[in-house]
């Protein structure tokens, strides 16, 4: 067992490194269902089964090809005339054998007739190439089931993507920047009793030298408080004069010159983001302040039970703060002296978790929930990650499609520039009227294309005109849809691909900040743009 254990850790380390053994659990506990096996779907599929997504469904009622065998590597031309999902399926899962693959030769339309609770069984559902109409009544259901879904078209050199989710909650949203959580503007009393048991003004050179720098501000930030109506220093000014009393804080030698004290050389460079005021952010606290947070019911998923009980630790135990998080930076100190600060910050989180634990659990008992419903371990990531809480909310694909809830501001505000990825959306609009009107694409038969060009103009006049948007669509880009002929080159289905896969990804591990909710990418001029629509 602990062959197969370092086996899968050497098969799976970069990504290990990135989501953790939590987020590759689960990866591999989803299920995906793929809505047709073009070009764009098995390049996501693709992205999917190499790391190790548990099981994929394929949905494709369609046969194999010509055309399909020209654009996409996982078809054969061996696999023309039979069903696409069966042999895409086939050598998907030869890129991975820890992988479970199915496939179901039926169109989605057929599917939502006979049987559209057959979706709810789905972590997500990736929709490709679909017509408008398919997509609102597959995206109706999923809504309804609170099942992601994911929105996908390449069509000629202009790649979409539109996730649809309810709400989803991040607990590890993975932010730029972080800051660390060193709680020096407000020291808990162990931290306190820590620093005041330093004396730097009494130490020997090699102690002084190895102080971690944390111990080091924190000493000097006393002295300065003390001058400064107990105030940190705040603009560059004072921050700067700051830097100038750590800096007459290091050792002299015997002629004057400062010592060589790295840990001195630290704590100048952190000033920055080291004293920043603990705070909560209006991101967290609008979380706390939400319905959901409020009403905990048995049915309350376990994202908001722990929010509202870091929500009343924060307001009872925490004196306004949320649990500290419990770890420290690498730093030049003395292992001793480093273990102990690293030790006191551990145990302080160590036990805010315990604290909100326990509110945890009578959260449950007041909905006649088991308190072992939640596990710790759930606990102290959301303690450890509390500060960075992230919830996504999509508006409905009935809302955007909707004359009366469209987002006619986000819209409007992009239609000045004649270039905007926006005018890439109305087309893609279009030519869904197009196919309702003439059962095909503009230009899938290269004789009409010229034909096609006022055809398709009627239907962009046509949308504006519905939705009461003003401005027009350059006839640069109604020749260059018509040209395509809703063609799937290879290049940009592998960078959607690409693109969709990552989103799946955040959403099955519920880490990082995933898309809300469109994004549009531009092959002719190499831009992609995202929208709230």
């Amino acid at each position: 067992m602990a062959a197969t254990k370092t086996s899968k850790e050497q098969k799976y380390d970069r990504q290990l490194r990135l989501w953790g053994d939590h987020g590759q659990e689960s990866l591999e506990n989803a299920h995906v269902c793929l809505i047709n096996a073009t070009a764009t779907g098995t390049e996501i599929l693709k992205n999917l089964v190499l790391p190790g997504i548990g099981a994929f469904t394929i949905v494709d009622g369609h046969k194999v090809s010509g055309e399909d065998v020209g654009n996409n590597f996982f078809l054969s031309n061996n696999s023309i005339g039979k069903n696409r999902a069966q042999a895409a399926t086939e050598l998907l899962q030869e890129l991975n054998s820890d992988v479970s693959g199915n496939f179901v030769e039926e169109a989605p339309d057929k599917l939502l007739d006979n049987d559209p609770e057959f979706f709810h069984r789905f972590s997500l559902v990736v929709g490709v190439q679909l017509p408008e109409s398919t997509c609102v009544r597959l995206g109706a259901v999923l809504w309804n089931a609170s099942v992601p879904f994911l929105v996908c078209r390449t069509y000629g050199l202009t790649a979409y993507m539109r996730l649809v989710v309810r709400e989803h909650t991040v607990v590890e949203s993975h932010p730029d920047n972080m800051l660390e959580d060193l709680r020096l503007d407000q020291p808990f009393p162990e931290l306190k009793k820590h620093i005041e048991s330093y004396d730097l003004d009494n130490m020997e050179k090699k102690d002084h030298s190895h102080t971690p720098w944390i111990i080091v501000m924190a000493k000097h930030l006393e002295k300065w408080r003390s001058e400064h109506d107990a105030q940190l220093p705040k603009n560059y000014k004072e921050k700067e004069a700051f830097r100038e009393l750590l800096r007459q804080g290091i050792l002299k030698k015997d002629n004057g010159v400062p010592e060589d004290e790295e840990n001195f050389e630290e704590a100048i460079k952190n000033v920055n983001t080291a004293l920043n005021p603990t705070k909560i952010s209006s991101a967290v606290k609008d979380l706390f302040n939400g319905e959901q947070c409020n009403n905990i019911t048995a049915q309350t998923p376990s994202f908001w039970v722990i929010a509202r009980a870091v929500r009343e630790f924060v307001r009872e135990e925490g004196n306004g703060s949320l649990p500290v998080r419990g770890t420290i930076p690498d730093m030049i100190a003395d292992s001793q002296k480093f273990i102990k600060l690293q030790n006191i910050y551990r145990e302080k989180a160590m036990q805010d978790v315990a604290v909100v634990s326990k509110h945890v659990e009578s959260l449950l008992q007041s909905v006649g929930k088991p308190t072992e419903s939640i596990a710790e371990q759930e606990i102290k990531l959301f303690c450890k990650n509390a500060a960075f809480l992230r919830v996504v909310r999509c508006r409905s694909l009935a809302e955007e499609y909707s004359v009366e809830t469209f987002n006619r501001d986000e819209i409007t505000s992009c239609m000045d520039n004649p270039d905007s990825e926006m005018v890439l959306y109305l087309l893609l609009r279009s030519i869904d009227r197009f196919y309702q009107q003439h059962s095909r694409y503009p230009g899938v038969y290269n004789y009409q294309v010229e034909d096609d060009i006022s055809k398709l103009k009627v239907c962009v006049n046509s949308l504006l005109q519905e939705y009461g948007l003003g401005g027009s669509v350059k006839d640069d880009y109604v020749h260059e849809f018509c040209r395509c002929g809703a063609a799937e080159p290879h290049t940009v289905a592998a960078f959607l691909g690409g693109s969709v896969a990552q989103e799946v990804i955040k959403v099955v591990t519920h880490q990082f900040v995933p898309l809300n909710n469109t994004f549009i990418y531009n092959a002719m001029a190499q831009t992609s743009a995202s929208f709230q629509l």
